[in-house]
């Protein structure tokens, strides 16, 4: 009853009519551009012989060449390193000290930059499942405190993404299946949560649920706002498999939500992270975990337009960013971007076959992507 209840509380969605609804093409036309024959600008962050290293998440500081980077030791879960860039993710630091008990994350951690009302910049990493933890630096990463619960409830891949709404607050997205929200088991179900900070991501509120379909499992929601600002997007993973994608918009900061729309096959994927070209396309990177695919299991990116994903049109191309030997477990990236247009994706793989997965980082431009893809002549 109390996940019901907290289904109540949620700022309005619309309602499902799945009568008439037809799935999309499992597959896609876009053709794909494909980076794997670069191996030289391959940068390596971290590898550890026979230690799984997973899931990093990374972000961009203003001075436009400090990236910070946490990821764990397991699959998902275990202790959690953090290592730093001063030159644009050319290089990378050992790995940092770090709070006692990060020891203990059990969760796919993630870093954030967020902002209160007085303008004061801090960096926050959390830490799911329940309960959900948050670790905060008030000077750029130089020292972190403990991870602390924000609550009595938590959930799964918390927080996939962050936002910072038109009236200052942030809001962050998640998602659970009904195991981790409270401190004991409840319903088996998908719901997309979303949360609030009123002060620059000091505290959060009690989530509440925003979508839902009862004939695919929506989860881990990735963040695009539209160009004017006006309209937030979350792209969805599809975890039962059995369709693509999905998307919802909110052209109220948050406070409503449409109905979930199934997206190409083109955008189907996990952990979709996206960022803006300078001539204003889109570049989303996930894992591709599209049901007819040649780089099905692989990291791959999107280009195309907001406008794409608001028409339900496939985009321009696509990219294969590195070949994964094992299954689909790779593709939880950071995607980053410098000033001059450099995008910095970063992200763990199979990337070497018989050998632990460990964390890998490319940089391109728009320019040098859409050369290759002139290159296919099509």
């Amino acid at each position: 009853m109390i996940l019901w209840s907290l289904l109540l509380l949620a700022p309005s969605f619309a309602v499902l009519d799945l009568d008439d609804e037809k799935p999309l093409v499992a597959g896609y036309t876009i053709p794909i551009v494909d980076l794997t024959d670069d191996v030289g600008a391959v940068i390596t962050i971290d590898r550890e012989k026979g230690q799984y290293l997973g899931h990093p998440s990374a972000v961009l500081l203003e001075d436009d060449e400090t990236i910070l980077c946490v990821y764990p030791k397991g699959h998902g879960r275990g202790p959690l390193v953090y290592k730093k860039s001063s030159d644009g993710g050319k290089s990378w630091s050992e790995r940092l000290p770090t709070p006692d008990n990060w020891a203990s994350s059990r969760e796919v951690p993630t870093i954030h930059r967020v902002i209160d009302a007085e303008g004061k910049k801090r960096l926050i990493v959390w830490s799911g499942l329940y309960p959900a933890r948050l670790a905060v630096s008030e000077d750029d990463g130089s020292s972190w405190s403990p991870l602390k619960p924000v609550g009595e409830w938590g959930g799964i891949v918390v927080m996939g993404s962050v936002a910072r709404l038109s009236d200052g607050r942030y809001a962050a997205w998640f998602h659970d299946d009904g195991r981790f929200l409270h401190a004991k088991k409840g319903v088996s179900r998908f719901d997309v949560f979303q949360t609030l900070s009123s002060d620059g991501g000091l505290t959060w509120s009690q989530p509440v649920a925003i979508a839902h379909r009862p004939d695919v499992h929506l989860c881990e929601p990735g963040v695009v706002r539209s160009p004017d600002g006006k309209t937030i997007a979350l792209l969805m993973r599809e975890n039962s498999r059995r369709r693509n994608s999905f998307v919802i918009f909110s052209r109220d900061e948050g406070s409503s939500w449409s109905t979930p729309k199934e997206l190409p096959a083109a955008l189907t994927g996990d952990r979709h992270t996206a960022t803006y070209t300078p001539d204003g396309r889109l570049f989303i990177s996930f894992r591709d975990t599209t049901r007819e695919s040649a780089t099905k299991g692989d990291w791959v990116g999107w280009v195309g337009t907001w406008q794409d994903i608001v028409d339900g049109k496939e985009g321009q191309y696509r990219v294969r960013l590195m070949d994964n030997h094992v299954r689909g477990d790779c593709a939880y990236p950071a995607v980053l971007q410098q000033k001059d247009g450099t995008i910095i994706a970063i992200t763990y793989g199979h990337w070497t076959r018989d050998e632990s997965p460990w964390i890998a980082c490319r940089r391109f431009t728009i320019s040098e992507l859409d050369s290759r893809f002139a290159a296919l002549g099509k």
